[in-house]
């Protein structure tokens, strides 16, 4: 959407968003059952077993590490923990779950009344959380059909009974933007406490959007919609934009918003609607007969507390107090604990410099020529085939004068597609700085020669014509001249040729 268009709306109306978000935890075995959770690749329907399938005889087993994750969420988002807790039955037709309902947890669950705070355009904001409750994941439904419509469904349950931890916020949300930021801050919670993979394009983290419109000033929340099928943090944004639009004009127009949910298409940029929006008693929760209530014994909640790790936003302040480094950049390399790992132990290893001008030849690395790699690559930095280490020495060549820069970029790219030590190549390769003025000397007097337009425009006084120079010397050099050594001999070569 034009941002025109949404501040249109947002002049005339006032954006309620809440988003309810479902994350697969990363245990071994399903939620009620031993099955085995790390189906990816495998055939259809083989982790399944009559527990799951909720066959005559079975009865479901609590998995304790699912809760255990749990609290330790709810406490990241500064919920309260009961001291009891329930499961129930949702029974709900879900074709592709193998028991026809679904374990979860309605009226009593795990965590309650938390918060979560994003920062947009300086200012931060507390983002309530209603709950966080634990349930099992559906299968999944493969469609296919021919050019006359006729088809069939296929179901594979392997993905049925997943520990599934569902976040839901308040309606506290006014802006696309601020739902983005809201996702994105809870994803790194997330694998910053190691208990999801975070992956929404994979579907381990999905999200559900309500959004609704009511005039400025009003505090009755309008009819709201619900958005599903959004699989990565731009789409939840786009979605919500277009609903927001399609809203106003329906509002306009005198038409009544109907509850119902909505799916995004992405390769159209529209919602389309699925269904009528059901109520909670059309789910017909009842206690779950087969599991006893919890009792969430003080001792169980502290001793999950002291296992927390450190979160994004105390590791973001400690970045900022212990190396200096700024908001933007100690927000980007805390938020991914890998990235963050990575970055202090880059650090560590470097050995010229105070630790803050370590730090932030460590993190410009680590975030531009690296980060650039792993992107290109579709590779997370847990599995670099460059070690802190090896990225910390070849800076030090860089620092002390062994390399340039230019070369320093050359080797890690090469270093990264031959999983090879940075200074293994260097080595191999005699690869070495030119300071030697003599050898510059005669590269500034090639790139003079070559370059008759720039020399006249430095003579003409335009500055950028000096780095023009500068970077064919570099060219000439195969990036080997240092810079800091070219320009004053580079200059003084002009400056003689316009005598």
């Amino acid at each position: 959407m034009a941002t025109d268009t949404l501040t249109a709306v947002q002049q005339e109306y006032e954006i309620v968003i809440g988003l309810e978000v479902h994350t697969q935890l990363l245990t071994d075995s399903k939620m009620f059952c031993s099955c085995n959770t790390h189906y990816a690749n495998d055939e259809a329907n083989t982790h399944i077993c009559p527990v799951c399938m909720g066959m005559p005889g079975v009865l479901p087993v609590i998995n304790k590490q699912a809760v255990d994750y749990t609290f330790m969420v709810g406490l990241a988002l500064n919920c309260s923990i009961p001291e009891l807790a329930k499961f129930d039955r949702k029974n709900y037709f879900y074709p592709d779950l193998p028991k026809g309902y679904q374990i979860s947890q309605y009226d009593m669950p795990f965590c309650v009344n938390g918060s979560l705070e994003i920062t947009l355009n300086g200012a931060v904001k507390k983002i309530g959380v209603t709950r966080a409750h634990l349930e099992e994941d559906t299968g999944r439904l493969v469609h296919s059909a021919n050019n006359w419509g006729e088809g069939y469904s296929l179901v594979d349950w392997n993905r049925a009974g997943i520990p599934l931890l569902e976040i839901v916020s308040e309606p506290d949300m006014r802006s696309p933007e601020e739902a983005r930021l809201y996702m994105q801050k809870l994803r790194s919670i997330l694998v910053n406490l190691g208990v999801s993979s975070g992956k929404m394009e994979e579907g381990s983290l999905r999200c559900d959007a309500n959004i609704s419109l009511r005039k400025h000033g009003e505090t009755k929340l309008g009819v709201k919609t619900e958005i599903k099928n959004m699989n990565s943090f731009r789409a939840v944004q786009r979605a919500l934009e277009y609903e927001a639009q399609r809203q106003m004009e329906a509002l306009s127009k005198g038409e009544v918003i109907v509850q119902e949910t909505r799916g995004w298409v992405e390769t159209r940029g529209v919602t389309v609607s699925q269904r009528v929006k059901e109520y909670a008693d059309d789910y017909r929760y009842f206690p779950e007969p087969d599991l006893p209530q919890i009792e969430v014994a003080r001792k169980w909640v502290e001793e999950i507390r002291s296992q927390m790790p450190e979160l994004p936003d105390a590791r973001r302040e400690r970045f900022i107090r212990e190396y200096a480094l700024n908001l933007a950049d100690a927000e980007l390399l805390a938020g991914d604990r890998a990235m963050a790992r990575y970055f202090e132990e880059t650090t560590a290893a470097l050995t010229d410099g105070e630790l803050a001008s370590r730090a932030r030849l460590a993190a410009n690395w680590v975030m531009g020529d690296l980060s650039r790699l792993l992107n290109a690559s579709e590779t997370e930095i847990s599995a670099c085939p460059i070690t802190a280490q090896n990225l910390a020495a070849l800076i030090d060549a860089v620092t002390l004068g062994k390399v340039t820069g230019k070369q320093a970029k050359d080797i890690l790219e090469r270093a990264y597609q031959t999983h090879e030590a940075p200074n293994a190549i260097i080595q191999r390769e005699g690869i070495a700085s030119i300071g030697d003025t003599a050898a510059i000397d005669g590269f500034v007097q090639e790139a003079i020669a070559a370059n008759p337009k720039a020399v006249a425009d430095y003579q003409k006084g335009k500055g950028n014509a000096v780095q023009f120079l500068i970077g064919q010397v570099m060219r000439l050099s195969k990036g080997s001249a240092k810079p800091d050594v070219v320009q004053p001999i580079l200059i003084a070569a002009l400056d003689r040729l316009a005598k």
